[in-house]
């Protein structure tokens, strides 16, 4: 497309919205008012969150499966605990796979389509667990849920970023984390009443309401834009907006930023390279590893185990209330993130952890030296628990949902496949490293885990004191525009 072809693109009228656009022109007409119409995009918006949510919802299912289910799947397939720890990690492998291909998938097949793929093997998967009856299928199906979701983690945030009015993509955004945490609690709350193959039958029903689901929301108007799509483009975007919102600015503000990008042209590694690259990515590859190391996943998936070594009898139980505190704190981020600002959230976040990660490795420290049937051992269980609760808490108010929420609004949308791709790479990479090694190094040393953690935690702080950028209340095109 020649410069005169694309200048004439961005100054002519938005014709192309079609039936729907008049149509929506005519009932606000009638309704009277430019802010019903608002309301009417919002709830647009709202539907279309809601529906991919689902996706985060069979993340959160699958990271939550092993706690409630661990006993049971040893007993019943006569599996070592290295085996059980084989199949709990092995979800971050299918992720590492899923994840290297979900940025040149979403750009091939739209956001929409690669969520599609995502969800057919997340269901197969599930089905393999339910029906295993030794390690190999049990082991399959754990990859290949794992692949979904690895898939899943990229697009769904990313999606969202791309839908949202700037003024409120921060709380949206926190819907992709507020959804994993739902998952995992539902996980937690349906292990205590049910087996592990019926637990695993009901992990597919996320997913297998997801596909039909995504036959009734839009496409991303900013994917739509970068491949050429203009009238599927104005389409989705006036959807989004309101029948009667004037959408010319921030149409013509998306055209600008990609007219320069063909969608044929083949993105390198060596690209990454350029100054304008490798600022974002280096803080949304950063922020995505920092959040694994700070060893979340190691306590999610082994929470029953934790707490048994704290000396709480029930163990499942006090699992549930886990996942329950961090639904609650979670969706407090959500209402937060747009107030104060993703930086500030981070920072607090990451001290919090650091704060609660030093006092549980100070209470199994001590509980090594000192005698179990004294009453200070039991004050110590109590103590370990209370400072796993604030760790998770601080996790679910910052670190946990603003690096998604990041990563998806920095990257450049010519690079967005790539660099997502590999950003979501990093995450699942050293999540695998810290699932499958949680349950040896709490064997090891409870203290001295948590004492590494608690490092990482500090080292959070400073990284996201000196190179976060605040992303609150620009659009994605002036975030993107700033690193150049």
């Amino acid at each position: 497309m020649s410069s005169r072809d694309e200048n004439d693109d961005l100054r002519r009228p938005l014709r192309h919205a079609g039936s729907w656009y008049k149509m929506g022109s005519r009932q606000s007409s009638m309704m009277g008012s430019s802010v019903q119409s608002m309301r009417e995009g919002s709830i647009s918006v709202l539907f279309c969150v809601l529906i991919v949510a689902l996706g985060p919802i069979q993340f959160g299912f699958t990271s939550g499966y092993s706690s409630p289910t661990q006993e049971q799947i040893i007993l019943d397939l006569n599996l070592t605990i290295s085996e059980f720890s084989v199949f709990g990690s092995l979800s971050n492998v299918g992720a590492m796979v899923g994840a290297l291909t979900s940025g040149q998938l979403s750009e091939y097949m739209g956001r929409k389509g690669s969520l599609m793929m995502a969800a057919i093997p997340n269901i197969i998967g599930w089905l393999a667990i339910s029906f295993a009856k030794d390690s190999s299928f049990l082991f399959m199906g754990r990859l290949l849920e794992g692949f979904g979701v690895g898939i899943i983690s990229y697009v769904v945030p990313v999606y969202i970023a791309e839908i949202a009015p700037q003024n409120m993509r921060g709380s949206l955004g926190s819907v992709n984390q507020l959804s994993i945490t739902i998952g995992i609690m539902l996980a937690y709350l349906l292990g205590l009443f049910v087996n592990w193959e019926t637990l695993a039958v009901l992990g597919a029903l996320p997913c297998t309401i997801l596909i039909p689901g995504l036959f009734f929301i839009p496409e991303s108007p900013r994917w739509l834009a970068k491949m050429g799509m203009t009238e599927e483009f104005e389409t989705s975007l006036q959807v989004l907006r309101g029948f009667d919102m004037d959408i010319v600015v921030e149409a013509n503000e998306i055209k600008r930023s990609v007219a320069s990008t063909s969608k044929r042209v083949t993105v390198r590694l060596a690209d990454l390279k350029r100054k304008r690259y490798w600022f974002p990515l280096m803080v949304g590859i950063g922020l995505l590893v920092l959040q694994q190391l700070s060893g979340i996943n190691g306590v999610l998936f082994y929470s029953s185990t934790i707490f048994q070594n704290a000396g709480i009898s029930s163990s499942n139980v006090a699992t549930f209330g886990l996942g329950a505190i961090q639904v609650i704190a979670t969706g407090i981020a959500t209402w937060l993130v747009d107030k104060s600002g993703r930086r500030l959230l981070l920072i607090i976040s990451s001290s919090s952890m650091t704060v609660s990660l030093i006092l549980v490795s100070v209470a199994f420290y001590l509980k090594g030296v000192v005698p179990e049937d004294s009453h200070l051992y039991s004050n110590l269980g109590i103590l370990s628990v209370v400072g796993l609760v604030a760790m998770v808490i601080g996790f679910s108010l910052g670190l946990g949902p603003i690096p998604w929420v990041i990563m998806s609004e920095i990257l450049p949308i010519n690079i967005k496949g790539l660099a997502g791709s590999v950003a979501t790479l990093a995450n699942w990479l050293i999540s695998f490293l810290i699932t499958m090694t949680a349950n040896l190094l709490l064997t090891w040393s409870s203290g001295g885990t948590f004492t590494v953690y608690a490092a990482v935690s500090a080292f959070t702080v400073a990284f996201a004191a000196i190179w976060v950028p605040e992303t609150k209340g620009r659009t994605l095109e002036e975030i993107q525009s700033s690193f150049r």
